[in-house]
């Protein structure tokens, strides 16, 4: 029979941008789920914080950093359109989307059927405020 589990992560980074490994929270709510058998659903449920699969190297991290900010600097924050708003996270939106929303990854035999050194990372684009992350798992 068809189950569905729901579960919500939330943080509150220390700085505006940040990588996180969420790996261990996102298998920890498979076993709770109970689900041997299905997909898992893991988006970040703001607009300026990302979901990714990558290797979990400081490196690579570092590389991430450097390549979004040259794609979508946050400053001069009066460059982009959406800042004349009153806001400063146009930059952070545009990370957002490079970066990506969600992601979904199969379920098989209880664990997630990652390929060789895939984790799954929150990425915070805007933060130093609290932030959901959506984990939904749909399976036998």
């Amino acid at each position: 029979m068809m189950k569905s589990y729901r579960k919500e992560l939330v943080f509150n980074t220390a700085k505006k941008r940040e990588f996180i490994n969420i790996t261990p929270q996102v298998t920890r709510a498979l076993e709770e789920s109970g689900i041997r058998e299905g997909l898992l659903l893991c988006n970040a449920m703001h607009i300026t914080a990302s979901v990714f699969i990558n290797d979990n190297e400081s490196g690579l991290h570092e590389d991430y950093e450097e390549w979004l900010e040259k794609l979508a600097p946050h400053e001069p924050i009066s460059q982009y359109h959406h800042n004349r708003t009153g806001e400063d996270n146009a930059d952070g939106h545009l990370k957002r989307q490079i970066m990506g929303r969600e992601v979904v990854v199969a379920v098989t035999n209880g664990k997630l059927d990652f390929g060789p050194w895939e984790q799954i990372f929150y990425g915070e684009f805007d933060g130093c405020r609290k932030k959901r992350v959506l984990i939904k798992i749909i399976g036998e």
